[in-house]
Protein backbone atom coordinates (compact mmCIF):
# COMPACT_ATOMS: atom_id res chain seq x y z
CA UNK A 1 0.00 0.00 0.00
CA UNK A 2 1.31 3.51 -0.83
CA UNK A 3 2.13 5.87 1.97
CA UNK A 4 -0.12 8.78 2.85
CA UNK A 5 2.68 11.11 1.12
CA UNK A 6 1.87 9.85 -2.18
CA UNK A 7 -1.73 9.86 -1.78
CA UNK A 8 -1.29 13.63 -1.09
CA UNK A 9 1.02 13.98 -4.23
CA UNK A 10 -1.20 11.75 -6.52
CA UNK A 11 -4.34 13.84 -5.05
CA UNK A 12 -2.35 17.18 -6.14
CA UNK A 13 -1.46 15.62 -9.86
CA UNK A 14 -4.87 14.60 -10.14
CA UNK A 15 -6.04 18.28 -9.79
CA UNK A 16 -3.35 19.79 -11.94
CA UNK A 17 -4.86 17.50 -14.95
CA UNK A 18 -7.59 19.65 -14.84
CA UNK A 19 -5.12 22.10 -16.64
CA UNK A 20 -4.24 19.36 -19.06
CA UNK A 21 -8.07 19.12 -19.99
CA UNK A 22 -8.34 22.66 -20.65
CA UNK A 23 -5.88 23.10 -22.81
CA UNK A 24 -6.77 19.60 -24.42
CA UNK A 25 -10.20 21.45 -24.79
CA UNK A 26 -8.91 24.67 -26.75
CA UNK A 27 -8.47 22.92 -29.42
CA UNK A 28 -12.01 21.52 -30.17
CA UNK A 29 -13.56 23.56 -32.87
CA UNK A 30 -15.44 27.20 -31.61
CA UNK A 31 -18.86 25.96 -32.27
CA UNK A 32 -17.71 22.62 -30.60
CA UNK A 33 -17.72 23.03 -26.58
CA UNK A 34 -16.42 20.25 -24.40
CA UNK A 35 -20.32 19.74 -23.50
CA UNK A 36 -21.31 19.10 -27.36
CA UNK A 37 -18.13 16.68 -27.71
CA UNK A 38 -19.26 14.51 -24.66
CA UNK A 39 -22.90 14.24 -26.63
CA UNK A 40 -21.44 13.21 -29.26
CA UNK A 41 -19.04 10.61 -28.14
CA UNK A 42 -21.69 8.98 -26.10
CA UNK A 43 -24.25 9.04 -28.59
CA UNK A 44 -21.17 7.25 -30.68
CA UNK A 45 -20.46 5.03 -27.62
CA UNK A 46 -23.72 4.07 -26.74
CA UNK A 47 -26.00 4.41 -29.91
CA UNK A 48 -29.48 6.07 -29.95
CA UNK A 49 -30.89 6.66 -26.52
CA UNK A 50 -33.75 9.05 -24.98
CA UNK A 51 -32.51 12.57 -23.54
CA UNK A 52 -33.26 11.09 -19.85
CA UNK A 53 -30.81 8.15 -20.56
CA UNK A 54 -27.88 10.62 -21.76
CA UNK A 55 -28.68 12.96 -18.65
CA UNK A 56 -27.84 9.99 -16.92
CA UNK A 57 -24.62 9.43 -18.33
CA UNK A 58 -23.15 13.09 -18.59
CA UNK A 59 -24.56 12.53 -14.54
CA UNK A 60 -26.16 16.03 -15.23
CA UNK A 61 -30.02 17.10 -15.05
CA UNK A 62 -31.76 17.41 -17.60
CA UNK A 63 -32.32 21.30 -18.14
CA UNK A 64 -28.32 21.01 -18.76
CA UNK A 65 -29.06 18.00 -20.77
CA UNK A 66 -31.21 19.60 -23.00
CA UNK A 67 -29.91 22.60 -24.05
CA UNK A 68 -26.06 20.37 -25.17
CA UNK A 69 -28.68 18.34 -27.15
CA UNK A 70 -30.35 21.65 -28.68
CA UNK A 71 -26.65 23.24 -29.68
CA UNK A 72 -25.58 19.84 -31.46
CA UNK A 73 -29.20 19.58 -32.91
CA UNK A 74 -29.37 23.06 -34.00
CA UNK A 75 -25.95 22.03 -36.17
CA UNK A 76 -27.35 18.92 -37.25
CA UNK A 77 -24.69 16.83 -35.63
CA UNK A 78 -27.19 14.58 -33.69
CA UNK A 79 -31.20 13.75 -35.01
CA UNK A 80 -34.20 13.93 -32.59
CA UNK A 81 -36.90 10.85 -33.69
CA UNK A 82 -40.03 9.86 -32.59
CA UNK A 83 -39.07 6.88 -29.79
CA UNK A 84 -41.82 4.03 -31.59
CA UNK A 85 -42.02 2.73 -28.34
CA UNK A 86 -43.53 6.05 -26.75
CA UNK A 87 -44.58 8.70 -28.96
CA UNK A 88 -43.82 11.06 -26.32
CA UNK A 89 -40.33 10.56 -26.08
CA UNK A 90 -36.97 11.13 -28.50
CA UNK A 91 -34.49 9.08 -29.81
CA UNK A 92 -31.14 11.05 -30.29
CA UNK A 93 -29.10 9.84 -33.03
CA UNK A 94 -25.79 10.90 -33.93
CA UNK A 95 -26.03 11.68 -37.93
CA UNK A 96 -23.20 11.49 -40.41
CA UNK A 97 -22.24 14.96 -40.61
CA UNK A 98 -21.88 14.33 -36.05
CA UNK A 99 -19.83 11.38 -37.36
CA UNK A 100 -17.68 13.49 -39.03
CA UNK A 101 -17.39 16.16 -36.42
CA UNK A 102 -16.58 12.90 -33.97
CA UNK A 103 -13.93 11.92 -36.80
CA UNK A 104 -12.22 15.98 -36.87
CA UNK A 105 -11.87 15.66 -32.93
CA UNK A 106 -10.38 12.66 -32.67
CA UNK A 107 -8.01 13.43 -35.35
CA UNK A 108 -7.21 17.05 -33.27
CA UNK A 109 -7.01 14.88 -30.03
CA UNK A 110 -4.50 12.44 -31.33
CA UNK A 111 -2.31 15.36 -33.02
CA UNK A 112 -2.62 17.67 -30.05
CA UNK A 113 -1.35 14.44 -27.45
CA UNK A 114 1.37 13.68 -30.38
CA UNK A 115 2.97 17.26 -30.10
CA UNK A 116 2.68 17.55 -26.40
CA UNK A 117 4.17 13.84 -25.38
CA UNK A 118 6.57 13.78 -28.79
CA UNK A 119 9.56 13.00 -25.81
CA UNK A 120 7.79 10.25 -24.40
CA UNK A 121 8.76 6.75 -25.75
CA UNK A 122 6.20 4.53 -27.07
CA UNK A 123 6.41 2.57 -23.81
CA UNK A 124 5.81 5.56 -21.92
CA UNK A 125 2.68 6.06 -23.14
CA UNK A 126 1.91 2.97 -22.38
CA UNK A 127 2.35 2.76 -19.23
CA UNK A 128 0.41 5.85 -18.77
CA UNK A 129 -2.68 4.53 -20.82
CA UNK A 130 -2.59 1.46 -18.45
CA UNK A 131 -2.40 2.98 -15.58
CA UNK A 132 -4.89 5.76 -16.35
CA UNK A 133 -7.03 2.74 -17.17
CA UNK A 134 -6.76 0.85 -14.11
CA UNK A 135 -7.38 4.02 -11.79
CA UNK A 136 -10.75 3.95 -13.91
CA UNK A 137 -11.19 0.48 -12.83
CA UNK A 138 -10.63 1.53 -9.08
CA UNK A 139 -13.03 3.70 -8.79
CA UNK A 140 -15.60 1.69 -10.89
CA UNK A 141 -18.40 4.18 -12.40
CA UNK A 142 -18.60 7.46 -10.23
CA UNK A 143 -21.55 8.72 -11.87
CA UNK A 144 -23.85 6.62 -10.83
CA UNK A 145 -22.31 6.50 -7.00
CA UNK A 146 -22.62 10.42 -7.19
CA UNK A 147 -26.21 10.66 -8.27
CA UNK A 148 -26.60 8.50 -5.37
CA UNK A 149 -25.39 10.11 -2.82
CA UNK A 150 -25.34 13.76 -3.38
CA UNK A 151 -28.24 16.20 -2.89
CA UNK A 152 -29.68 17.60 -6.10
CA UNK A 153 -28.25 21.05 -5.59
CA UNK A 154 -24.93 19.52 -5.15
CA UNK A 155 -25.71 17.68 -8.27
CA UNK A 156 -26.34 21.24 -9.98
CA UNK A 157 -23.57 22.76 -8.89
CA UNK A 158 -21.27 20.02 -10.48
CA UNK A 159 -23.42 19.87 -13.68
CA UNK A 160 -23.01 23.79 -13.88
CA UNK A 161 -18.88 23.59 -13.24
Amino acid sequence: MAAHSQYEELARQLSAIGAVKREMGRMLPQDCPPASAGVLTLLDRHGEMRMSQLAELLAIDMSVTSRHVAHVAERGWIAREPDPVDKRSRLLRLTPSGRAVLAELAERYTQTLARYLDDWTDTDVGHLIELLARLRTSFGDCRIRAAHHESPAATRTHAAG
